[in-house]
């Protein structure tokens, strides 16, 4: 893959998205996949850094998976501060974030110009809805079943390992909305299963 995104026309910068269900390795892949792009400057970012304020987050309730689905992230902020700068007709003026969701406030991250054959990638969920899934000029979707993902989150954080907990729904059916709304292992330019994160597989990818 790096190979290939290394590959890609040079008349602006390259944008990758790797998108997956919360758990599914999107961020680890990612900066696996940065580390390896060879001959063209890579930027690093994630949706993470563009969250909504928790007042629009949980406005439909703490438990809602349709606020999960709708309301987690500020797209306009996203599209002004990164994408759009480095899409056709951009400045290549970037900034890699604009909210801090822990501490519930925006953030000041200095502006940073792009190389004109910079390649950026980005990983986060809900990266092929509408909003977004016109920018990416290859995309990647890492297929995780839950049951997999939310063991992984259990080691990292703590959380209840299974997807059937009552504190996992708004997670769980929230993506679910998204998979079925979305539908974007028909969107992605390769589909990866990352089940076994020893043995990543390809499981289609696009010609």
């Amino acid at each position: 893959m790096a190979e290939q995104v290394a590959a890609l026309p040079h008349e602006g910068v390259v944008k990758v998205g790797v998108d997956g269900v919360d758990g599914a390795g999107k961020t680890v892949f990612a900066g696996e996949l940065a580390d390896a792009i060879s001959g063209r400057p890579v930027i690093r970012a994630g949706v993470d850094g563009f969250h909504q304020p928790r007042s629009v987050r949980y406005r439909r309730g703490r438990t809602s998976p349709e606020g999960y689905f709708r309301d987690s992230y500020d797209y306009p902020a996203l599209h002004a501060a990164l994408l759009d700068p480095l899409s056709t007709g951009g400045d290549r003026k970037y900034r890699r974030a604009m909210f801090d969701h822990v501490a519930d406030r925006p953030v000041e991250v200095p502006v940073e110009q792009a190389a004109p054959d910079a390649v950026l990638v980005f990983d986060g969920i809900f990266l092929h809805r509408p909003e977004l899934a016109g920018y990416w000029d290859y995309s990647i979707f890492l297929d995780v079943q839950f049951a997999a993902s939310f063991a992984r989150m259990a080691g990292r954080d703590g959380s209840n390992p299974h997807p059937d907990a009552p504190a996992n729904q708004r997670y769980v059916r929230g993506q679910m909305l998204y998979l079925a709304t979305c539908r974007p292992a028909t969107l992605a330019s390769i589909v990866i299963d990352n089940s076994d994160l020893d043995c990543p597989r390809v499981v289609r990818c696009q010609t």
